[in-house]
Order: C-alpha cells, then structure tokens, then sequence
C-alpha cells in the first residue's frame, strides 16, 4: 500500500465535523476515503476518548447519527479483534496512534441452517497513520491485531456507515459463526457505568 501524507492534521472534533458534513449521496466508500486520507486527526486530540482494557479492546463512541458512527478502538499490545464481519456495512479505518495488522478471509461452505463455514485467509496488510484503509465489501470478513512485535499500544478510529449494533463473529477452529452484540466501552467521552477496565 502507498502512504499518505494528509494535507490537514485536524482536532477530532474538526475531523468529525467534516465528516458529517459529507452529503449522504457522496457518503461512499471512495468519497469518505478521500477525506480521511486528505484529512489526518491530530492524536493529541482524541485523548478523552481512550481508554485502555487490560482484558480487551475497548469501543469509544465519538460520534453517532443515522448515517455513519464514528469511534475509537483501543489496543494493548498484543491484542486483537475477533474474525469478523461489519454487518455489509461500509467501514474505514485510520491509525492516528500505533500500527495493526488487518487480516482478510474468505468466507466459503457457508451453511447459515447450522451455523457453519470454513474460512480461509487471503490478503493482509498493516495500518498506521500514514496508512489508512477500508474494509474490502467483497470479501468483508477480518482480523485486527496489534502484534506483540508493534511493541506499543495503538488506537484507532473507526468509521461504520450505517451504524449497526451487532456483527457475525467466525471461530476459525471449530469452524462456526454466529452472531454477536457489540456494545460501546464509552460514550461521548465517559466510561459506561457498566465497563470495568482492568
């Protein structure tokens, strides 16, 4: 993959602004990707919205309307997302802080009657602040992880458009799928009552 060098470096809230500002017609997976990689987010400005877990990753709503949902996902090092799917909804990814590795699969013997399917690894790459990047709607199914070897924490900011509140989570070994609510860590910048981090 190519870098980017962004022409603005923007407070999240400019960036966010921006972004809500896109017309939902021009609201596509090229037009959005156009400014994120024209528009970078200062990393200093995202801090009231990380917050770190020892047990997992953490969800951090920014910014939410019927259009698109914008968060912060924060990463130890070393760990990782489950494989999955984001619903055939659109996503982009940027990595103000960090560096991840993104990796693709195809999905193939699907059987939604049992909740079964195999899936195979495909492309990969990794995504840092001059590399940002969208999930491929064709082969929709991944795996984000901050290596041990990154040797740093990351963050990075999601963007779904349309918001969706649960996804398909694929368990590569036993060969199944099945679906999972998604819940937020924070919200606008407070931690939920419900959240304990450790």
């Amino acid at each position: 993959m190519s870098s980017h060098v962004a022409i603005e470096q923007l407070t999240i809230t400019d960036w966010v602004t921006g972004l809500a500002a896109i017309p939902e017609r021009d609201f596509t997976l090229q037009g959005v990707q156009d400014y994120i990689v024209r528009h970078a987010v200062r990393p200093e400005t995202i801090e009231k919205y990380c917050f770190f877990s020892q047990g997992n990753y953490t969800r951090n709503l920014i910014f939410k309307n019927e259009i698109f949902e914008c968060m912060t996902v924060c990463w130890e090092i070393g760990q990782h997302s489950r494989i999955h799917n984001h619903r055939d909804q659109n996503c982009w990814m940027s990595a103000p802080i960090g560096r991840l590795r993104v990796q693709n699969y195809r999905v193939a013997d699907q059987d939604s009657s049992h909740g079964t399917c195999r899936i195979i690894p495909t492309d990969c790459y990794d995504l840092d602040a001059t590399h940002p990047a969208y999930v491929n709607p064709i082969e929709p199914v991944h795996e984000v992880q901050n290596l041990a070897e990154f040797k740093q924490r990351a963050v990075t900011i999601h963007v779904y458009s349309k918001p969706f509140d649960s996804c398909e989570v694929y368990l590569r070994d036993q060969g199944t799928y099945s679906d999972v609510p998604l819940f937020y860590t924070s919200e606008y910048g407070k931690l939920n009552t419900a959240e304990k981090l450790l």
